[in-house]
């Protein structure tokens, strides 16, 4: 019998064949540098560890409400407030299963077959095939005059009457761009005029150098909560390291809420109790986690800026926010798979290619990890590439020495 049209469709990423490759040759010994892992090498707070201490000593692991234990709705409350200027109520919040799994079930939520949702280029790989899971139909908008963000009119120039939604995330994953605020102001004033959907992943929004800030959507209308058409995202991994806990959050009207309760009651019963508790203690700890995290970000961007900036015949834009940075390879090659198969095979690096994020000729770097790591692997990559750079490198034990 034949599978199902729409799940054999999702095609699987071509960098999951890299990482593999990479693996095998760690295993091998190989001194393999990995520049694709968007995950924070602090610990987890000590907050978040002892929730979840309590209530393991406790024996109180049992199920919780579909929409999320009523401290972490709490905390999210408070720093919704906190952070949005926002006051919302219980009914307004569901916590999910990561903010991936709270985009999925938004989308089982808003969408109709074909309905149709803007996502912006450059955009996180997994958006317009979770769009299509959903049965929706993704809308790429490029920017006509080049750059990591469209204007306002290539926004208009994709509206159609099946426009359902638009999707923005700032600090953007994979540029490390944030948008400026007139932009955001300008793409909420438009989905209010239309009846859009204005969905915000806001998972990088307190990762943003130099002392600026990510606009909130909500800082731009006068509407409540529950008549806004404003949709934001978010949750612990990136802010507070917590990758592995899997916990994010939708904030919405109460109509949204309740449908994506019912939806989430039916697929995935509930968030585990204590991994909300971890959430919620690390929204209610001590906050110079947060301080400390983009102080090391923040370094680590000016290492990579240092290193790429020594690479002749290569575009960077200095990322603003996030730990991503876009470099635009183009002019040693035009196919970024094959370029990142090359610095595999080359220079032992790991990377990911632009094409995943609708940005061919670039590729995405990550400077979350150890700055040491980080140095090494772009210094590799300049060695692979530049011709003007020192012929010899050396890799782990052995020297490497350019011969093409």
């Amino acid at each position: 019998m034949p599978l199902s049209r729409l799940a054999t469709s999702i095609p699987q990423s071509p960098t999951l064949k890299l990482n593999e490759e990479a693996r095998r040759l760690k295993e091998k010994g190989e001194p393999v540098i990995n520049l694709t892992v968007g995950e924070p090498t602090n610990p987890t707070p000590q907050s978040a560890m002892a929730a979840v201490t309590e209530m393991l000593q406790r024996r109180a692991v049992k199920y919780s409400p579909a929409g999320g234990d009523a401290a972490l709705k709490k905390a999210i409350i408070g720093y919704t407030e906190a952070n949005y200027g926002r006051t919302v109520g219980a009914a307004n919040v569901i916590v999910s299963s990561g903010a991936k799994n709270s985009l999925y079930t938004l989308f089982c939520t808003l969408l109709d077959p074909e309905d149709e949702v803007m996502i912006f280029a450059p955009y996180w790989v997994s958006y317009p095939e979770m769009v299509k899971m959903a049965g929706g139909a993704p809308v790429i908008v490029r920017s006509a005059a080049g750059g990591f963000y469209p204007a306002l009119k290539d926004v208009e120039a994709n509206l159609s009457p099946r426009t359902k939604a638009v999707l923005v995330n700032s600090p953007n994953n994979p540029s490390g761009v944030v948008y400026p605020e007139s932009f955001i102001a300008d793409v909420v004033g438009l989905c209010e005029r239309r009846g859009l959907y204005l969905i915000m992943d806001d998972i990088y929004h307190r990762l943003v150098f130099d002392g600026k800030r990510a606009a909130p959507a909500f800082q731009f209308t006068s509407r409540d909560i529950d008549a806004s058409q404003i949709i934001v995202i978010n949750g612990v991994s990136k802010l507070y390291g917590m990758t592995g806990f899997r916990v994010g959050w939708t904030v919405a009207s109460r109509e949204i809420i309740a449908v994506m309760g019912n939806l989430q009651g039916q697929s995935l019963t509930c968030v585990s109790s204590l991994l909300q508790a971890a959430a919620a203690g690390a929204l209610t700890g001590p906050q110079d986690v947060l301080a400390d995290l983009l102080k090391s970000i923040e370094a680590n961007r000016e290492l990579v800026m240092r290193e790429l900036l020594q690479i002749s015949r290569l575009s960077v834009t200095k990322p603003e926010g996030a730990f991503y940075v876009l470099p635009d390879f183009s002019r040693y090659q035009a196919s970024s798979l094959e370029l990142c198969q090359f610095l595999l095979d080359k220079a032992l690096v790991l990377t990911v290619p632009g094409k995943e994020f609708g940005a061919e000729g670039h590729l995405r770097l990550s400077f979350a990890g150890d700055a040491a790591d980080v140095a090494e692997g772009l210094k590799r990559i300049r060695w692979a590439l530049d011709a003007h750079a020192p012929r010899e490198i050396r890799m782990g034990s052995r020297l490497a020495v350019r011969d093409w």
